[in-house]
């Protein structure tokens, strides 16, 4: 029982969770635009989220302490390390406008972790556009966007439609809304300089903007030239979903309420739409 907790931990903390949800969202859209299923762009955006979450999330860590790191942070800076050259085989495979694309979110992901702006602009010691006040959010759902909309359908070759754009507005807002959990879980220790939107207007008012954010996910649904019933039903449900969680969001949640339920919704999504369609 022991080595099935340390092994769904490591599951947990070397971003796998949440880069399967990248994928599931980027398969999403394959299976929502009809393109075929594509091996190289899925195990691209596993392997790329994977590098990139836990640079973010460890490179402070690694850069000051790097000889005192305990196991468990090595294993994933080694399984971090395969991720990286997996990524580094399959972007070789991608045309090469793709490549450009790749190269601006990256560039964003770059300097998310790293040290780059003056230090009026920071909250704190970590000179990052994490912790540029009220951006942080806004910088992961336009990354998440962009890489599980539009990457998949540049990479295919797809006409940019209004039913892109329509989708893209919507991977947006709900990315938006998962976050919210998550920064009303860390409203004990978030800087208060961070300027998050729970610490803005507040819990109650959060959940009240998240559940009107999800009503318009929902609607724009009904704006596109191509849907089913079976999607909208299906979206009627994550939706549900998704409210829910947020409605039950609070400061002290258990450990895994954000971290696993919260993030695993869009792989929840993928699989709903394998078993209907």
């Amino acid at each position: 029982m022991k080595v099935l907790k340390q092994l769904f931990n490591f599951y947990i903390d070397s971003s796998i969770h949440v880069a399967f949800s990248v994928v599931s969202l980027t398969w999403i859209t394959l299976l929502e635009f009809e393109i075929p299923f594509d091996f190289k762009i899925l195990l691209f955006v596993l392997s790329s989220s994977i590098t990139g979450y836990n640079f973010v999330k460890y490179f402070g860590v690694a850069k000051f302490h790097h000889r005192s790191l305990a196991n468990r942070l090595r294993y994933i800076q080694f399984f971090s390390f395969l991720s990286f050259i997996l990524m580094s085989y399959f972007i070789w495979q991608l045309q090469s406008i793709t490549l450009l694309y790749i190269l601006a979110f990256g560039i964003i992901t770059f300097l998310y972790a790293i040290p780059f702006l003056p230090k009026r602009f920071y909250i704190d010691s970590q000179h990052n556009l994490r912790n540029i006040g009220g951006l942080k959010i806004y910088l992961i759902a336009l990354v998440w966007t962009g890489v599980t909309v539009f990457l998949p359908l540049i990479e295919n070759s797809f006409s940019l439609n209004d039913d892109v754009f329509l989708t893209a507005i919507q991977r947006f807002i709900l990315i938006i809304v998962l976050m919210l959990p998550f920064e009303i879980r860390d409203l004990r220790y978030d800087s208060l300089k961070l300027a998050t939107i729970p610490q803005k207007i507040g819990v109650r008012q959060t959940k009240i903007m998240g559940s009107l954010l999800l009503g318009m996910f929902f609607l724009l649904e009904l704006f596109k030239n191509q849907t089913t019933y079976i999607a909208i039903i299906i979206l009627v449900l994550i939706t549900s979903l998704t409210l829910i969680f947020l409605l039950f969001s609070k400061t002290e949640q258990r450990k895994y309420y954000s971290a696993f339920w919260v993030e695993g919704l869009p792989i929840f999504w993928l699989i709903l739409l394998f078993l209907f369609y």
